[in-house]
């Protein structure tokens, strides 16, 4: 999949935070992928009360999936991050997740929700993704 990442000089950079501001695609397949979280596949939790060590779980849950259907992670054109009463600092945790998976050239659109909460209280984050393959 060919895929263009926009960042308009008359928006911030955001690639320093890992993600594009626009990321246009030529036609392919739709991958749609549930949001994913911390939980392995035996629905343990991966890293009780870390934040980081969740958001790199939910990551490799969304390689998983997105792996599944025939892409990889540079085929995810747009996430959505839910993060249970987020916190100043954690920006910075989840932006290092993103940018060590996604990389600062070329990572996908995101829209980042503060919510009260998640399907499981041990969750902190969760992460579901768009893919074109």
């Amino acid at each position: 999949m060919k895929r263009e990442c926009i960042n308009p000089k008359t928006l911030f950079d955001s690639r320093q935070y890992g993600f594009s501001q626009v990321v246009v695609t030529n036609p392919g397949k739709m991958v749609f992928i549930s949001g994913q979280v911390a939980w392995d596949k035996n629905l343990k939790i991966v890293g009780k009360n870390d934040l980081a060590k969740q958001t790199e779980k939910s990551i490799e849950n969304l390689r998983i999936a997105v792996e599944s259907a025939g892409g990889n992670l540079e085929d995810i054109v747009m996430l959505r991050i839910y993060k249970v009463n987020y916190q100043s600092g954690d920006g910075l945790i989840i932006s290092q997740v993103l940018r060590d998976n996604f990389g600062t050239q070329n990572p996908p659109s995101s829209t980042w929700i503060n919510v009260k909460g998640l399907a499981n209280e041990e969750f902190m984050i969760e992460i579901e993704a768009q893919a074109i393959i």
